[in-house]
């Protein structure tokens, strides 16, 4: 059979990232790249071995072989790339957060059903093993009535007032900064396992670094850390270095998360705690393997990740044997697999967060914004403006 053919826009980190997981799949092509400029693009397109550099974003879409598009660029754009694609009839997968607005995500996902074309929201951490055993163990009761969440997404890769990146500037990544890159990820993640709607929120968020030295040349995610004094000019900064949420989930559900760019030592702490009336658990992302099972009167445990030994809907999203680490890369595969899956044959199901996810994501980041203002509680129910 001839390969799916996809295009990846964005030559960044999360662009190579995104090439990398396509190739894996076997049945999916990925035949052209772009990125801010040709030069770029040919650059991106040899260091990655593909074939055609586009010379622009519309030249991509204007190409019939091309079925869909991974969107991997700055925030402030993944609405009009989406929408030009959508138009063209392309199938789409873009970077969370989906938007810079609700209003801008809801006109994607209207666009996107209107055309009948298949839409993903790429919030890849739903796909480690581990995180779909804890979803089965809670549908299938193990934890009894949840209680308590609890957790953190925590980095420090912007820890210092030289560190920087496009995310930090409004213009380029939007209002929020650390809420919006991995808080995004925490609370789509804390709802898909628990299968609970966050219907309260209170928000404080916090800039540490009222200014940063910004390179004179582009840096990288994660990267730009050997400049000299003299390669940066002092910028006033405006998103947040740390934020704090409490949360109501369901009627008797509370919780809490942090989440932070500051944080000495933690390169991509994503923590989800998880407390029921049975039983707790724990899952942290730099050890993804491990989940810790927690009891009151019984000795805790460790589950490894092994496919024998979690339930069988979680099973298939584990692809090596137990004892063979599965970790970031593979939560890409999962999520694409499923999503091209789709592409091929539109009676696949939906296993994969769609622009919905991605509209549900934004209408709960302005109402942090909205809370972080007025100093206190907000409704922030399905489908509630």
């Amino acid at each position: 059979m001839s390969k799916l053919k996809a295009a990846v826009i964005g030559a960044g980190f999360m662009g190579r990232t995104h090439v990398e997981a396509l190739r894996r799949l076997g049945s999916v092509e990925v035949a052209s790249v772009a990125g801010i400029s040709e030069a770029e693009a040919k650059s991106f397109a040899a260091a990655m071995g593909v074939e055609k550099a586009a010379a622009s974003v519309d030249a991509i879409l204007k190409d019939p072989e091309i079925q869909g598009v991974h969107i991997c660029t700055p925030n402030a754009t993944h609405f009009p790339i989406a929408m030009k694609a959508l138009e063209a009839g392309k199938h789409v997968l873009c970077e969370k957060p989906l938007a810079m607005s609700a209003a801008e995500a809801r006109q994607m996902k209207e666009l996107a059903d209107k055309k009948k074309l298949c839409h993903a929201t790429n919030h890849n951490l739903r796909y480690y093993g581990a995180t779909q055993q804890i979803r089965r163990m809670i549908q299938n009761g193990d934890l009894g009535e949840i209680l308590v969440v609890q957790g953190t997404y925590s980095q420090d890769w912007l820890l210092y007032d030289t560190d920087f990146n496009w995310r930090i500037l409004r213009k380029h990544n939007g209002p929020l900064r650390v809420v919006g890159d991995i808080g995004s990820h925490w609370m789509d993640m804390i709802q898909h396992v628990t299968g609970l709607s966050i219907t309260k929120l209170c928000a404080d968020l916090n800039i540490v670094h009222k200014t940063r030295k910004q390179p004179k040349v582009a840096v990288e995610t994660f990267a730009g850390k050997t400049l000299r004094p003299e390669d940066y000019n002092t910028i006033k900064i405006d998103t947040e270095d740390f934020g704090m949420v409490m949360l109501h989930l369901g009627p008797r559900c509370r919780g809490a998360y942090t989440v932070s760019q500051v944080s000495a030592g933690c390169k991509n702490r994503f923590e989800i705690q998880i407390f029921g009336t049975k039983a707790g658990v724990i899952w942290n992302q730099e050890r993804p393997d491990e989940l810790w099972i927690g009891r009151r009167n019984e000795a805790s445990s460790v589950l490894l990740k092994d496919a024998s030994l979690y339930y069988p809907d979680a099973a298939g999203y584990v692809d090596y044997p137990g004892g063979h680490a599965e970790g970031y890369p593979d939560t890409h595969k999962m999520l694409f697999k499923r999503f091209w899956a789709r592409v091929a044959n539109p009676k696949s199901p939906v296993e994969y967060p769609t622009f919905a996810d991605g509209l549900r994501g934004m209408e709960l980041l302005e109402k942090i914004i909205e809370s972080n203002k007025s100093r206190g509680w907000v409704d922030c129910k399905p489908g509630k403006k």
